[in-house]
């Protein structure tokens, strides 16, 4: 696999086209499962297999899938990883399944998934499409890492709250004491959309003061000795 298309893809994945922070993709399930980490985590892991899974099926059957019917095919092979992973939760994962309840099924209706496998799986090798799976499930991920944190820190003064969901004699840590009121609005939809925003935000000015940079002449007693050595 050649390193440059495979730094592309990564890179994409995880920054230049963040599925959460640039596409604005499954915005549902990233702001209304966010509330806690673990359970932000536990959905972006669940979400990256069926990523992972989808275009690797649909790269192997891209070349016998008539394009009128591509979409219900797509749709097809995602519901039945979706299922097999909501089962597989239900199973192994019981409490935590029914934590996250609804949102495990609805990846089904994913945007990010159904995209991906449209965008890039049915163009593309088995290999390429794998990792771009892959690496759009990490960079969604960790965007549901991050809000997670940020939500549950602030709102309830707690990190890895529900730990015990899946490890068992596991506690969550108290940063601020027991006697910490909470930021009762940070657990609640409206701290979602603004912790994103703040993401969003971060992301944007980031990628300004690169772009910036990179547009900046280099200053004059950085210049002159590149002169002096052209002249030599």
């Amino acid at each position: 696999m050649d390193r440059q298309i495979t730094r592309e893809i990564v890179w994409n994945g995880l920054w230049k086209q963040n599925p959460g922070l640039v596409q604005l993709l499954g915005l549902c399930p990233i702001l209304a499962i966010s509330t806690n980490m673990v359970n932000a985590v536990s959905l972006g892991l669940a979400t990256i297999l069926v990523m992972m899974l989808a275009n690797l099926g649909v790269a192997v059957l891209r070349n016998f899938i008539p394009y009128e019917v591509r979409i219900p095919v797509f749709i097809l092979i995602i519901a039945s990883l979706v299922t097999v992973v909501d089962l597989a939760f239900n199973a192994w994962l019981h409490e935590l399944y029914l934590v996250l309840g609804i949102f495990i099924p609805l990846i089904v209706t994913n945007c990010i998934v159904l995209a991906r496998v449209e965008a890039f799986a049915a163009k593309n090798d088995v290999t390429h499409s794998t990792l771009d799976g892959l690496a759009q499930g990490i960079g969604l991920l960790a965007v549901l890492a991050v809000l997670g944190a940020m939500r549950e820190v602030i709102g309830s003064g707690t990190l890895f709250s529900g730990i015990d969901l899946l490890v068992d004699g596991a506690s969550p840590i108290l940063l601020f004491g027991d006697d910490y009121p909470g930021f009762l609005v940070m657990i609640l939809p409206p701290g979602a959309f603004f912790a994103l925003g703040l993401l969003i935000a971060a992301r944007n000015w980031i990628e300004g003061r690169a772009a910036a940079r990179r547009h900046t002449p280099p200053a004059a007693d950085e210049a002159l000795p590149a002169a002096e050595a052209g002249a030599a």
